[in-house]
C-alpha cells in the first residue's frame, strides 16, 4: 500500500465558494519526490472552470471593494490563525509533495501566518490625502481605491508562501484574486484556500484554478475584467506574461529569477560567515530565489572559506523530510536533476574542480548532494545563469572595485549578500551593489513587514512592507468646487 498516498488529502479547484473534484475533469498526478510515489490526482481547470472564475471573482468584487477593512482585516486575521492551528497537518503536506524538511515547512506556514497578520493590519492604513487648494471654494482630495480582478501565478519553491503574498496583498486591498498555483505541488495552495473558506472569506473573493500555464494564463490576462498581474518564477516565462499584460494596458508585479552574489571580505568572521551561508544555500536543496548562488571570497581568505564551507556541508543529511534527522530534502522535479549535471558538466568542462560534500541517501527520489565547484573561470555557466540547486561555485576577488564589479556583472538583481566586519566596505556594498536587496553579516529578508522584489532582470514591483499594497490600488484625484 501506498502510506503517503493514504496520508495526502484530496486535491481540487476552489472556485466561487465550492471545492470541485476530478469528476468530469482531466487529472495530473502528484508525486512524492522523495519516493517517487503518486500522492494523488489533480484536477486541471477547464474552459468553462476559467470562465467561472472571473466571473465569480468579477461579481464578487462588487461587495468586497466596499467592505470595511477592519472587516477585511478580521478575515485575513483569523486566516492566518487556523493557518497555525492547522500547521502540522499543512506542514507534513507540503513536505510529501514538494520535498522540503518537515521542519522548513513548519516555518513556511507560520510565516504565511504572518502574512495574514500583516496585511490584516495594512488593510487599515491605506490612506489618501488632501491637498491644499488654490481656491477656498475648492476641495481637492486622493482617493487610493482597489484596482479590481487580480490574477496570480505562484511557483512550486514555496508553495503556500509565495501563493500568500498576493492573495493577502489583493484581499487587504479590495480586490478579488484568481491564483494559478504549482501543480507538482499544490497542498499548500488548497491549504491556503481551506483556511480563508473556513475564515468565512464570501465566495468569489479567491479562486484556485489549476492547469498547463499558457492554457490558464490566456483567459484572464485577457479578459477585461482583469486589471493585475502578479507572477513568480522565471525571467523568461515572466517577460512573456508581462509582454501579453502589457498588450491589454494591465498593470504587473514580478518577482523574477535571480543569481545571488556573496562577498565575502578579509576581515570577515569566516567561520561565522560559512556557517550561515552553508544555511542558507541549503534551504530547500539551494530552489531558493534568493538562495546564494556566487560566491566571490576575497583572495587572502579563500582557501580558509574553502575549508571552512566545506566542513559545513559535510554535516548535511539527506533524506525524506518526513525524517527528523534530514537538514536537506530531494529536489522537487526530476528536471531539476537533468539541470545540476548539465551545469556540472559545463563547469567540468571549463575544467572546474568539483566536490560533492555529502552522501546520497539510499532512496530512488530527486537527491543532489550539496556541491562545491572551485577553479571555475567566468565564462561558466553556473557563473552565469542561475542554478536554483546545491551548487555552489567559489571563485576568489582581490579588492573592492573588482568585487562590485563581478557581483553587478549581470543582468540579475534580486538579492545579494556582504560578509565584512568594515563599516566602510559595508557602507560602499549596500549602496553599490545593483540588486532588489541586500544582505550584510546575515540574511534578513522576505519578511512580513520588509519589502522583497528585484530591479534589472529580476522583476518589477515589491511584495511585502508597506509597499505591498501598492500594485493593488489605483490613486484617484477628485477635485470638487
Amino acid at each position: 500500500m501506498n502510506t503517503a498516498r493514504t496520508e495526502y488529502e484530496a486535491l481540487h479547484l476552489y472556485i466561487d465558494g465550492e471545492f470541485l473534484g476530478a469528476t468530469g475533469r482531466r487529472t495530473q498526478p502528484v508525486i512524492n519526490p522523495a519516493t517517487l510515489e503518486t500522492l494523488g490526482e489533480l484536477p486541471l481547470a477547464s474552459d468553462d472552470d476559467l470562465a467561472r472564475a472571473v466571473s465569480a471573482a468579477e461579481r464578487a468584487l462588487r461587495s468586497w471593494k466596499n467592505t470595511s477593512p477592519l472587516e477585511r482585516g478580521t478575515i485575513l486575521r483569523r486566516a492566518g490563525e487556523l493557518a497555525r492551528e492547522r500547521v502540522d497537518s499543512i506542514a507534513r503536506q507540503i513536505t510529501l509533495d514538494q520535498g522540503k524538511p518537515l521542519a522548513e515547512a513548519r516555518i513556511e506556514v507560520l510565516g504565511c501566518a504572518d502574512h495574514c497578520d500583516w496585511h490584516a493590519e495594512e488593510a487599515r492604513r491605506i490612506y489618501g490625502r488632501v491637498i491644499p487648494p488654490r481656491s477656498p471654494e475648492v476641495k481637492q482630495l486622493v482617493l487610493r481605491e482597489p484596482i479590481g480582478v487580480c490574477c496570480a501565478f505562484s511557483h512550486w519553491n514555496f508553495p503556500y508562501n509565495q501563493a500568500i503574498r498576493k492573495v493577502g496583498a489583493a484581499l487587504a486591498a479590495g480586490c478579488t484574486i484568481i491564483l494559478k498555483g504549482p501543480e507538482d505541488c499544490p497542498s499548500g495552495v488548497l491549504a491556503m484556500a481551506r483556511t480563508f473558506h473556513d475564515a468565512g472569506l464570501p465566495a468569489g473573493c479567491l479562486n484556485i484554478v489549476w492547469g498547463e500555464p499558457a492554457h490558464v494564463s490566456e483567459t484572464p490576462i485577457a479578459s477585461p475584467a482583469v486589471r493585475k498581474i502578479s507572477f513568480t518564477g522565471s525571467v523568461p516565462v515572466g517577460k512573456q506574461l508581462a509582454a501579453q499584460a502589457g498588450a491589454h494596458m494591465k498593470r504587473v508585479t514580478m518577482e523574477l529569477g535571480g543569481h545571488a552574489p556573496v562577498l565575502v571580505f578579509a576581515d570577515a568572521d569566516i567561520p561565522r560567515a560559512a556557517q550561515l551561508l552553508c544555511r542558507y544555500k541549503t534551504r530547500n536543496a539551494g530552489q531558493v530565489c534568493i538562495s546564494p548562488s556566487r560566491f566571490y571570497i576575497q583572495q587572502t581568505v579563500y582557501e580558509q572559506f574553502i575549508e571552512c564551507f566545506t566542513a559545513e556541508l559535510s554535516k548535511i543529511r539527506l533524506g525524506n523530510g518526513l525524517d527528523p534527522d534530514v537538514t536537506m530534502g530531494p529536489l522537487t522535479h526530476a528536471r531539476r536533476l537533468t539541470t545540476m549535471q548539465s551545469f556540472l558538466d559545463d563547469a567540468r568542462a571549463h575544467g572546474a574542480q568539483i566536490h560533492a560534500c555529502a552522501p546520497l541517501p539510499d532512496l530512488p527520489g530527486y537527491f543532489h548532494a550539496p556541491t562545491l565547484l572551485t577553479e571555475i573561470p567566468a565564462q561558466a555557466r553556473i557563473m552565469t545563469e542561475e542554478p536554483f540547486g546545491p551548487l555552489v561555485p567559489l571563485a576568489p576577488f582581490h579588492n573592492l572595485d573588482e568585487a562590485l564589479a563581478l557581483a553587478n556583472a549581470l543582468p540579475y538583481g534580486l538579492c545579494s549578500y556582504v560578509f565584512t566586519e568594515n563599516l566602510k566596505i559595508a557602507h560602499i556594498c549596500a549602496h553599490g551593489i545593483e540588486a532588489g536587496m541586500v544582505n550584510i553579516n546575515h540574511s534578513g529578508v522576505a519578511l512580513p513587514e520588509t519589502p522583497f522584489g528585484g530591479i534589472k532582470d529580476s522583476g518589477i514591483g515589491s511584495e511585502g512592507g508597506a509597499e505591498s499594497l501598492d500594485a493593488y490600488l489605483t490613486t484617484k484625484f477628485v477635485t470638487q468646487m
